[in-house]
């Protein structure tokens, strides 16, 4: 009855158990604060909970469109970038998704589950993308994925190399989950260039990671094509009022964006020997520690593959952070490298 493809997928790994520290999925370590809470409450209790959402999540596309000074047919809202990605793979013309490994693993995820063949254009050694060589194998893409800072290495694409891609005129997503830790965003280009589509999260930055809101920034044809095809309700209005209170309060996320740099770059600087810069809120790691930190209660993300006998740390609160820093050192000690 279940077909046969389906058990070749791997479920996603879940590390359970008492742990003290976890900083193995990129989340904030802040929590919204309770006075910011209270205005989300504020908001709910106009609503009308027995009553669908807006079809197309307009309240929610209005304020992001606001944010940024667009059309709110430039916007489109997903209950996580997850879900944004699902269509993406498969809404536009092509034969293949292009990705540009190691990186972000749901690219590749959802053009398997719509048996859509990928082809890998891997980074260079400096995890960045060679440009010309992914137009060379894009001519007849469907889709092509750049993640910019890029998950799990950190670090941004270079614009120029960018610009080759997006100058194929194949559809090309920008996934800037991280941007506002690296103070950078292509979001502009989405006028010059049609075939851009910017991938954003509510997730990191604004602290919002359980109440899964991804968006994206592009074209109104895209837009429009995507709200052809996507479930509708996918967002409920107690995400959207979420979304709209925290908007409100930017200056927040910029106060907490700038500690949580400050704190990777302390840990960066601690290990400069073994840690690549990065441009996002974690650490690419050259240290095979991730079972001598899971004995200590910490718990990080394993990497495999290119990145073998590499951890990837997010960035937590300065007293976690301290406690790994400490664990790492005795680790290094244990192992002479000290």
């Amino acid at each position: 009855m279940i077909r046969e493809f389906v058990k070749s997928f791997q479920p996603y790994k879940v590390v359970e158990g008492n742990y003290r520290i976890w900083l193995d999925k990129n989340e904030n370590p802040y929590d919204l604060p309770g006075w910011v809470k209270e205005e989300i409450f504020e908001e709910l209790k106009d609503l009308s909970f027995n009553r669908y959402p807006h079809i197309t999540s307009m309240p929610v596309r209005e304020a992001i469109a606001d944010f940024y000074g667009l059309s709110p047919e430039n916007v489109a809202v997903g209950n996580g970038g997850d879900e944004l990605i699902s269509y993406l793979v498969w809404l536009f013309e092509g034969e293949q998704v292009v990705t540009t490994p190691p990186s972000f693993g749901m690219y590749n995820f959802y053009a398997k589950l719509n048996g859509i063949p990928v082809v890998e254009v891997p980074l260079l050694e400096d995890f960045t993308i060679d440009g010309h060589a992914i137009a060379e194998r894009s001519k007849n893409a469907r889709v092509i994925f750049i993640a910019s800072p890029n998950n799990p290495t950190g670090n941004l694409q270079p614009e120029e190399e960018i610009i080759k891609v997006l100058e194929t005129g194949r559809p090309v997503v920008l996934d800037e989950a991280y941007a506002e830790f690296a103070g950078k965003s292509l979001w502009r280009l989405i006028e010059e260039y049609p075939n851009l589509i910017v991938l954003r999260t509510f997730s990191k930055a604004f602290s919002l990671a359980g109440v899964r809101t991804g968006y994206l920034l592009a074209n109104e044809e895209v837009v429009d094509a995507l709200y052809r095809v996507k479930s509708p309700f996918s967002v409920g209005v107690m995400t959207m009022a979420a979304v709209k209170v925290v908007l409100r309060h930017h200056e927040l996320v910029e106060r907490r964006v700038a500690k949580i740099i400050e704190e990777r770059e302390r840990i960066r600087k601690a290990f400069r020997e073994f840690t690549y810069p990065s441009d996002a809120n974690f650490l690419l790691m050259r240290l095979n520690a991730y079972e001598f930190l899971l004995e200590k209660g910490i718990v990080v993300r394993k990497l495999s593959g290119r990145l073998d006998g590499h951890i990837r740390v997010t960035v937590g609160r300065k007293w976690e952070n301290r406690e790994l820093i400490e664990a790492l050192r005795e680790f290094l000690e244990v192992r002479g490298c000290g």
